[in-house]
């Protein structure tokens, strides 16, 4: 019998073929032999003790408009298959936490990618402050009092939602802006969850390095270059990938954070690096692996199957 992956994911009938890594990681599967399945998190379940999904098998292929074919919906036991993508994009929210802990009752009988513990206990902005040296100053609060005393320290700051992805809520704040009070009430009326502020870092303008790391080791990198007059540096924002090499401090970096991060079954990890900096540690819905793909020719996709082929060997499974 073929292996089965199941991906946990937004719908794969929307996704950029081009782009997604969650299609590439799946198209691998598919042409390593494996059988294919997708859902969507709200076909999720807890049913009497078990953990169930209705998923629908899926051939897949690279050709737009035309990448997926569906098969019948079935009720899938996921403790009955052998390895489950936690893939969906965030926000970081309750609904995705309870995902988490859904998906935490199988993992003794199924492989999870990233393990879910450790996602849900250590999201992109928060495991970075295990290494302060690392990164540029930083604090998360939701008091403003706290908040405008970091940007009286450091001036020109970055101030984002600590649960945001892609780009979205991203604002730089120099020195002589005054915004930062009605920006805290913008964000105070919408959640309750604090916000996050760094050192602004002009290194950004000659890219944000996304690093790809497989079960802690790196296997390369794009550099994403803000657009004209923009901040940011996310492709989802127009940021333009370009062709870049592994610094020494990329190694440097990854060599600390390689061995907690396979540690805690995290298979697939984008980190993102400003100049020296490390800023993120992406678990939740890693990207880049098509782009590093074209530019270097390298087939993450694959090491990452390697990598699984590995975990379920170590496993006996």
């Amino acid at each position: 019998m073929p292996r089965h992956a199941v991906f946990q994911m937004d719908p794969i009938e929307g996704v950029n073929i081009d782009a997604d890594s969650s299609f590439r990681l799946a198209l691998e599967a598919q042409v390593r032999g494996w059988e294919v399945s997708v859902y969507t998190p709200d076909r999720l379940a807890y049913e009497e003790g078990r953990i169930t999904a209705r998923a629908r098998p899926v051939t897949l292929r690279r050709v737009k408009g035309e990448h997926v074919t569906f098969g019948p919906e079935t009720v899938l036991d996921l403790a009955e298959v052998d390895v489950v993508w936690l893939r969906q994009d965030p926000p970081f929210d309750m609904g995705y936490i309870t995902t988490t802990h859904m998906l935490d009752r199988v993992r003794d009988r199924t492989l999870v990618v990233n393990d879910p513990f450790w996602v849900r206990n250590a999201p992109e902005k928060l495991m970075v402050l295990d290494f302060p040296d690392l990164t540029p100053p930083t604090t998360i609060a939701r008091d403003l009092a706290t908040l405008k005393a970091f940007k009286e320290r450091h001036g020109d700051i970055i101030l984002k939602p600590l649960y945001g992805n892609g780009g979205a809520g991203v604002f730089r704040l120099t020195p002589e802006d005054r915004n930062l009070n009605s920006l805290h009430e913008l964000f105070a009326g919408i959640n309750r969850e604090p916000l996050i502020v760094q050192k602004f870092l002009p290194a950004v303008s000659k890219g944000d390095k996304r690093v790809i790391l497989v079960d802690g080791e790196p296997v390369g990198a794009i550099n994403r270059v803000p657009a004209a007059g923009e901040t940011r540096s996310n492709m989802h924002v127009g940021g333009r990938p370009e062709k870049v090499a592994l610094s020494d401090r990329d190694r440097e970096i990854c060599a600390r954070i390689g061995p907690v991060l396979r540690e805690r079954g995290q298979v697939f990890v984008g980190i993102d690096v400003i100049g020296d900096w490390l800023t993120e540690i992406n678990l939740t819905s890693p990207t880049g692996i098509q782009e590093l793909e074209r530019f270097d020719g390298t087939n993450a996709a694959g090491l990452i199957w390697d990598a699984i082929d590995r975990r379920l060997a170590e496993a006996g499974r």
